[in-house]
């Protein structure tokens, strides 16, 4: 076991200017001199990593924009790295770089910010001599990628006891399973056993034994998958240049692929929470935030500034990113309104996570029949 070094906390405040763009309210989540990157959300909740020049490393901040015009933000740091947070209720996970003795390798790091004055820190995954990258969390479940680069597996853990987390293998196979997603049960990752990038999934209810299944292998690539629900989207440069896609999995042997955008500019990075799926995308010449409704089929620009914003992420009708607009890399936000937020009118069951069943057919073309890779997975033993 390795030994932990302590992490500071920082509680602050600040008040953001807001303005209108398309509709929406936009505002910056914490405007600084150093560069924030990587932005996720869950509720209110909005977590990235920052270059910190007064010490040369990255921390973990933490946003909670309740009040958007008076956030209160959170620093999680120690004197190494912390990156590529994520965050569900009221837990925050992160890859922080740990140095001991004459090891240095990255380990996953989790937070309880119920009080955010005092927050609890606990390891993970901290295996020495092994890194543990681009962790995902849902519910009590954190997965992350596992090993090395040629070799990368996917592992979660059961933080039921934060105190005790309990490690389990999901992909554990040749070459590279990477960047992992996880809605409920369902685990979802880019994966190159076949020599190119293609999407798998495992369902791990039964934590033990998980149930493996392909999403989308198509010849060249498909990568940065995100699953919500049913839903697994990603980008993909089938023909020639990145789109992106969507499938339905609640038939896990007999997925159904629709087109999200086939813009002949790149369409990269998809997030999908709830009926709203948002991606950046190339088509204006610069990237910019798109977004579809799934509830009315209809696709809107979130953002329109002649800068770059990149790697958004949504949860609920917010929206996060990362912004150049004032030369240097900014976490922004929307709050999307009128027909862009529109939601379904199904009822939602009681303390359900949003347990609606997402009907495409009357919105979204389906993808005209690609030929797949000449493979039988229920042939294929993986090792």
């Amino acid at each position: 076991m390795k030994l932990i070094l302590s992490i500071s906390i920082i509680l602050l405040a600040v008040t953001p200017p807001l303005t209108r763009a398309g509709g929406d309210t936009e505002f910056a989540v914490w405007p600084v001199i150093d560069d924030q990157e990587m932005p996720q959300i869950y509720g209110n909740i909005i977590v990235w990593h920052q270059f910190v020049s007064r010490y040369g490393d990255y921390d973990i901040y933490i946003a909670d924009i309740n009040e958007p015009s008076n956030p209160l933000v959170l620093t999680l740091s120690d004197d190494n790295d912390q990156v590529n947070p994520a965050v569900y209720s009221n837990i925050v996970v992160w890859q922080d770089y740990i140095v001991w003795k004459n090891t240095a390798d990255w380990d996953i790091m989790m937070a309880d910010i119920s009080d955010m004055e005092n927050p609890l820190i606990y390891p993970v995954s901290n295996i020495a001599y092994n890194d543990e990258q681009n962790p995902a969390i849902h519910g009590n479940t954190i997965v992350w990628q596992d090993g090395d680069e040629g070799s990368y597996d996917i592992y979660g853990a059961d933080i039921t006891d934060p105190e005790n987390p309990l490690e389990f293998a999901i992909g554990d196979f040749e070459y590279d399973q990477q960047n992992p997603d996880i809605y409920r049960t369902t685990v979802v990752w880019e994966d190159n056993f076949f020599n190119d990038w293609d999407i798998f999934a495992s369902d791990i209810w039964l934590r033990n034994d998980p149930v493996e299944f392909p999403v989308a292998f198509f010849e060249k690539d498909q990568q940065n998958s995100a699953v919500w629900d049913n839903f697994v989207v990603w980008q993909d440069n089938f023909y020639g240049d990145w789109d992106i896609y969507v499938t339905d999995i609640s038939e896990p042997d007999n997925p159904v692929e629709y087109e999200i955008c086939i813009d002949v500019a790149s369409q990269t990075n998809p997030d999908i929470n709830g009926n709203i799926i948002v991606w950046q995308d190339f088509r204006n010449d610069n990237w910019d935030i798109f977004g579809l409704n799934l509830a009315t089929g209809r696709e809107s620009q979130i953002t329109d500034d002649t800068n770059d914003q990149i790697n958004p992420s949504i949860s609920g009708n917010i929206v996060v990113w990362q912004d150049y607009r004032n030369g240097r890399s900014q976490i922004y936000a929307a709050i999307l309104e009128g027909p862009d937020a529109a939601q379904f009118t199904s009822e939602i069951t009681a303390g359900s996570d949003d347990d609606y069943h997402i009907d495409f057919t009357n919105h979204l073309p389906a993808t005209p029949n690609r030929p797949k890779k000449h493979l039988d997975f229920d042939e294929i033993q993986r090792q």
